[in-house]
């Protein structure tokens, strides 16, 4: 968010629609791994002929959920959080570990994209068993998922110099020789 209104940032807007995307994946994959259970049960049965291709796909849409979901975690805050540090520090304390922790996601992030696509080359001449599509595709989630943590996290990290510049600066900010403005 600017720190000198409540509206967001066009960059936090399109952050925002980023993780209900991934959001609208999730839920889209979670209806097919349903769907394509229901036709497990239907084809084992009643056709007495199981489909043997299921189990393969469920484990690419469970992935694709978990990695998806975890990034839209991330920028939501919503993953479990240890906080006893940051009771014992300062305002200007918390910002600060609230800076690192971005920091260090946003590194986690570009882990996930860096080794995702080493894992994607590695394994693309490979194919998934009775599914026949290129085994890389299971780590196109976990690219995916990186790139949406660092996003994220490059947006907090902007946000939270702001606010900690802002507040070194004792509210207000000079603009190269113009008035000064409030944060």
């Amino acid at each position: 968010m600017n720190i000198k209104s409540d509206k967001p940032s066009s960059f936090d807007r399109m952050l925002d629609q980023l993780a209900r995307l991934a959001i609208m994946v999730a839920d889209l994959c979670l209806v097919v791994l349903v769907f394509s259970f229901g036709w497990l049960v239907f084809g084992r049965y009643v056709l007495n002929q199981t489909p043997t291709w299921v189990e393969q796909m469920a484990l690419l849409l469970v992935t694709a959920i978990t990695f998806l979901a975890a990034a839209v975690g991330i920028h939501e805050r919503t993953h479990l959080s240890v906080d006893l540090l940051s009771q014992f520090l300062n305002e200007r304390g918390r910002l600060v570990l609230s800076l690192l922790v971005d920091l260090l996601l946003g590194l986690f992030g570009a882990a996930l994209v860096w080794y995702g696509w080493d894992l994607i080359q590695f394994a693309w001449r490979k194919q998934i068993p009775l599914l026949n599509i290129p085994d890389g595709v299971r780590y196109i989630p976990m690219v995916v998922s990186g790139g949406l943590i660092v996003l994220f996290e490059v947006g907090r990290l902007k946000q939270g110099l702001s606010v900690l510049l802002c507040r070194r600066s004792g509210g207000a900010r000079a603009d190269k020789g113009r008035m000064a403005e409030e944060c």
